[in-house]
């Protein structure tokens, strides 16, 4: 394998020093401060929920300094209270009824349902939705598209060819929550090793993130 070859004179090397120390620099504290900053702002965004609050609950009322985070204990009761009253039956009926509203108002429907279901997708998927990933020639012969299986396809399509067929989701990307719908014969799938949780980082991704050869299983 070649090798780049060492830097020579004490400019050259001073130069070499530089640009790889600072490169690698930047590669670690980029994430971090992105962290940090991410953190800081969502910190401050729930704190500012804490002004619904009458001011007399208020903790700058009682309390002699300000506590970051508090906004995050308000944030943690609401969402709790809110599922316990939308998994009854009069919540159930209550969110009926505002889906159907919302569903009546042009572009607020789209931009809703787009956000509810990209939420559902996330929080209610199971492992047992996508049970291997898999390589398909999509959209056309001599390309590939990662897919998952979802299970084998039943009744008349198993019949009319004849061969055992899988369903196969092909999500898009950036967005994995939409896609194509595919009945492909099981010889045709070219197995993966990689887990469903990094082929997801590496669609959304665009192929960026590709998962570490320590995390295939």
């Amino acid at each position: 394998m070649l090798r780049d070859a060492p830097p020579r004179g004490p400019l050259s090397r001073l130069k070499h020093f530089i640009k790889t120390n600072l490169l690698a620099g930047i590669l670690f504290l980029t994430p971090v401060l992105a962290t940090f900053f991410f953190l800081r702002l969502l910190f401050n965004w729930v704190d500012g929920f804490l002004r619904f609050l009458p001011p007399p609950l208020r903790p700058e009322n009682f309390l002699p300094f300000r506590i970051p985070g508090l906004g995050l204990i308000l944030v943690f009761v609401v969402v709790l209270t809110t599922g316990f009253l939308v998994r009854n039956y009069l919540g159930r009926k209550l969110v009926s009824v505002w889906d159907r509203i919302i569903e009546a108002i042009p572009l607020v429907n789209k931009l809703y349902l787009a956000v509810k279901q990209l939420v559902e997708t996330i929080f209610n998927r199971s492992p047992q939705d996508f049970q291997r990933v898999v390589l398909v020639e999509f959209p056309k012969e001599g390309s590939y598209a990662l897919g998952f299986v979802t299970g084998v396809a039943t009744g008349e399509t198993q019949r009319k060819t004849s061969l055992n067929v899988l369903n196969v989701f092909v999500p898009t990307t950036p967005n994995p929550t939409s896609g194509f719908f595919l009945m492909v014969p099981e010889h045709s799938v070219i197995p993966m090793e990689m887990g469903v949780e990094d082929a997801f980082k590496l669609l959304v991704s665009g192929g960026i993130i590709s998962p570490d050869k320590k995390n295939i299983h």
